[in-house]
């Protein structure tokens, strides 16, 4: 769910404290995002919030959370969007959120 190989880089490139800032307005905006996705209605709207979600989950590798939106926004941008599960989207979102936070596990962990 978390490639946590991403989150050790963008740690190492920016300095622990400036990552620190950078996760917490990530997941502030993602947050909000994510509670209003399944009251968007047009194609348009999923499919803004879709890359935005998308973006924001590469850059902290949310990898399950992002190729779920790749496959909605591109869905989404046909017009497509009956096949689209927004509620599902916003359950992986959340469920990656909860992993990251606890951090990342140990060696030897299960």
């Amino acid at each position: 769910m978390i490639d946590w190989g991403r989150v050790r880089e963008l740690r190492n490139e920016i300095g622990a404290k400036d990552f620190d800032e950078v996760a917490q307005l990530f997941l502030e905006e993602t947050d909000e995002v994510s509670a209003n996705l399944v009251n968007n209605t047009s194609p348009q709207a999923i499919e803004s919030a879709l890359h935005f979600l998308k973006g924001s989950a590469l850059n902290l590798g949310f990898f399950k959370l992002a190729a779920l939106c790749q496959t909605g926004e591109k869905a989404a941008s046909l017009g497509a969007i009956d096949g689209i599960d927004l509620r599902q989207v916003a359950a992986v979102y959340q469920a990656s959120k909860a992993a990251f936070e606890a951090g990342e596990p140990t060696e030897g962990a299960a």
